[in-house]
């Protein structure tokens, strides 16, 4: 299979949303009068019913009281496979994640997710663009944080190597505050034996990583496996010749950047400065 840009329906949520719709039309109720009761905007309910937003339980709860649902949009979400509550093009990769032997990640433009305090992955969502609702950044911070449960996964975590650029520790994303803290996480990270972190330097005059940032994984039945972003898209590659071009390209880039220990190092200089 090669990589496509299409994204995949989620049944699921199309399935809670229109249930949602349903339930609202048998009330009497516009979306906007429904939205109002429920305080939240009304463009929320359109998403929702629509299957492009998941429905948060909680919300669930407070609209099957609202249209006499007798419990059933709550149930409806408590179903809902952990994997769902990402984006559908993320699912695979997310589900991947959090099974790999190991991973392989490449930055250019933020601290991969992995490795961001809550603080920092604020600071990501609020600069979005168009902006989101609070109630959304809400729902992408609790997955995102959620991810960082592979940490202690049993008997032990993936094996794991970040390489990020260093201008990307120098912008102050969310403030100084929030940049020195992150810095200090990650210093704590580069500690643990199942991880190396590896800073690429600014002034490196060659450089393997220009076509943007990539994940590597490697599943349990020992499959080779790339994670892609771009603008606005996103895509999962498992073609055998493409992943061993990105493994190449990732080789090369461990040797362009600082070693853990030099990274290490340089994470405690910019501690100092941030």
């Amino acid at each position: 299979m090669h990589p496509s840009s299409k994204p995949k329906k989620n049944a699921t949520w199309h399935l809670i949303g229109a249930q949602l719709g349903q339930l609202r039309r048998a009330a009497g109720l516009t979306q906007p009068e429904l939205a109002e009761q429920v305080c939240i905007h009304q463009e929320t309910i359109a998403s929702i019913e629509q299957g492009r937003r998941p429905l948060k339980y909680d919300l669930a709860e407070q609209l099957d009281q609202v249209l006499g649902g007798r419990g059933v949009l709550a149930a409806g979400v408590a179903r809902v496979p952990e994997r769902e509550r990402y984006p559908a093009f993320a699912q695979d990769f997310i589900e991947h994640e959090q099974q790999a032997l190991t991973l392989l990640w490449y930055e250019q433009k933020l601290v991969p997710g992995l490795l961001q305090t809550e603080g920092y992955a604020k600071a990501v969502f609020a600069s979005l663009f168009p902006p989101i609702s609070a109630e959304d950044a809400e729902e992408r911070l609790s997955a995102r944080l959620d991810r960082q449960k592979v940490f202690d996964r049993k008997p032990w975590p993936p094996m794991m190597n970040f390489i990020i650029e260093q201008s990307v520790l120098e912008q102050p994303l969310g403030g100084r505050h929030v940049l020195r803290k992150q810095i200090g996480h990650l210093r704590r990270c580069a500690e643990l034996p199942f991880m190396g972190i590896q800073i690429m330097l600014t002034s490196r005059e060659k450089h393997a990583g220009l076509n943007g940032p990539m994940v590597l994984v490697e599943t349990p039945d020992h499959d080779q496996l790339a994670y892609i972003e771009g603008q606005r898209v996103s895509f999962l590659v498992d073609d055998p010749d493409e992943v061993s071009v990105l493994h190449q390209m990732y080789g090369m880039l461990r040797s362009q950047a600082l070693s853990p220990e030099e990274s290490m190092g340089l994470l405690d200089d910019l501690a100092g400065e941030s």
